[in-house]
């Protein structure tokens, strides 16, 4: 998940599907699936076999931290937005500069967009990494 932050430049969505990864279902599918079908003259030999355990274990804490981080950029994204409430900011654009203040903040698509009054003008749906600079 992508999270803009002021002054961050825009990333594209990255190539790789939501649903590239594997979750623990399906490892332990995967699991049961080569004990049932083993040679029972040559088992899983028990340090691989709890090698493996381990590995998905450390694949799985490291997924939850990406969570973790993910929540936390998310928080630090919203208390950006808020703390602009009032203040005069420059946003990039396709037409140019552009210097405003913030009067809104709108979370109706999961992240922070601003809404800003630039003399008498409102410009709305303003994401953070379009801010460029605070006065």
């Amino acid at each position: 998940m992508a999270v803009d932050a002021i002054g961050a430049v825009s990333q594209t969505e990255s190539q790789v599907p939501r649903n590239a990864g594997i979750n623990q279902d399906d490892f332990l599918r995967i699991l049961l699936t080569q004990l049932q079908f083993q040679d029972p003259l040559k088992p899983v030999d028990n340090q691989q076999f709890v090698a493996q355990l381990a590995q998905f274990s450390a694949l799985e804490i490291n997924r939850q931290q990406s969570e973790k981080v993910d929540t936390l950029l998310t928080i630090e994204a919203s208390n950006q937005a808020v703390g602009l409430i009032g203040k005069s900011v420059e946003v990039r654009s396709v037409q140019g500069s552009t210097v405003g203040t913030v009067k809104a903040i709108s979370f109706a698509t999961g992240e922070p967009r601003l809404t800003l009054d630039a003399n008498g003008t409102s410009i709305i749906d303003v994401r953070l990494s379009d801010v460029v600079l605070v006065r």
